[in-house]
């Protein structure tokens, strides 16, 4: 027994050089973020900086600001719409099935499988056709892409809840709204903390529909942050402080919700 608990502490081995190695690109982005545009060079970029500048930020932040605010617009309701539909959605096939439900959620979970850059033409050609561009046409299509994993998280989660729930509150006189609105969705919140993370850190991070579907004064952050390096001098320095800024609002969302993302997985979100 004492062998095997020896031959356990081994396991830390490969998974202490692994966190190291994905950290590592964090370390250099972090570094670099805080040196001055003298201290920028590929043979010294695992040094320290000399001193903390905080102007880099200031200026990142200045060329970003517009462009994350419509980040913002664009993932809080993209976020908020898909997963309410999901869990509608779940409800339904969980608690609710109808003549060619077993048929019609195969289909929608297919669209979790489907590239994003095999619909870029007919996309585009149809938010051109019903005219709706820029933001509203990205949020649409991030509602419209996060419904499959809304909905097969949702009914995973419903399912494994006991049917007497219902049962009661039919005879109670409850309709199909009413026992979904005072009975599932209460209980829900494991779910839709697990949904919201995904659907938020999707969204967030997103580039080829943001590049294709929206324009100049409507770019989201990631666009605008591959477009600061657009000259033939970069201040890495800058880029990295605006990389940095970019990826705080998913990692603090990780951070203060991560715990509670993981009890909403344990609590059958994902089960089969």
């Amino acid at each position: 027994m004492k062998k095997w608990r020896l031959s356990n502490h081994y396991l830390y081995i490969p998974l202490l050089f692994m966190t190291v190695f994905y950290l590592i690109p964090l370390y250099v982005m972090l570094v670099t973020s805080f040196k001055s545009f003298a201290e920028v060079d590929l043979r010294t970029m695992w040094n320290l900086p000399n001193g903390i500048h905080f102007d880099n930020f200031v200026e990142a932040y200045s060329k970003l600001a517009p462009s994350l605010w419509n980040s913002f617009a664009m993932v809080i309701p993209a976020t908020v719409i898909s997963s309410m539909l999901g869990s509608l959605n779940g409800y339904i096939f969980s608690k609710w099935k109808f003549r060619g439900a077993d048929l019609i959620f195969p289909f929608i979970l297919f669209g979790m499988f489907i590239p994003y850059q095999s619909i870029l033409i007919p996309l585009v050609q149809f938010m051109n056709e019903v005219g709706i561009k820029g933001l509203p046409g990205l949020t649409l299509t991030h509602i419209i892409y996060g419904i499959p994993i809304t909905t097969l998280t949702f009914r995973n989660y419903y399912a494994s809840l006991p049917q007497e729930l219902i049962e009661a509150a039919k005879i109670d006189g409850a309709d199909m709204l009413r026992v979904y609105r005072h009975i599932l969705l209460p209980i829900s919140i494991p779910s839709f903390v697990v949904v919201l993370i995904w659907q938020f850190t999707s969204a967030w991070n997103d580039f080829l529909f943001a590049v294709v579907l929206t324009g100049n004064r409507d770019w989201p952050i990631t666009v605008a942050l591959n477009n600061m390096a657009g000259s033939q001098i970069i201040a890495w320095n800058v880029q990295m402080a605006g990389a940095l800024l970019t990826a705080l609002p998913p990692l603090l969302v990780y951070i203060l919700a991560g715990r509670y993302f993981l009890r909403g997985l344990l609590a059958g979100s994902l089960k089969g």
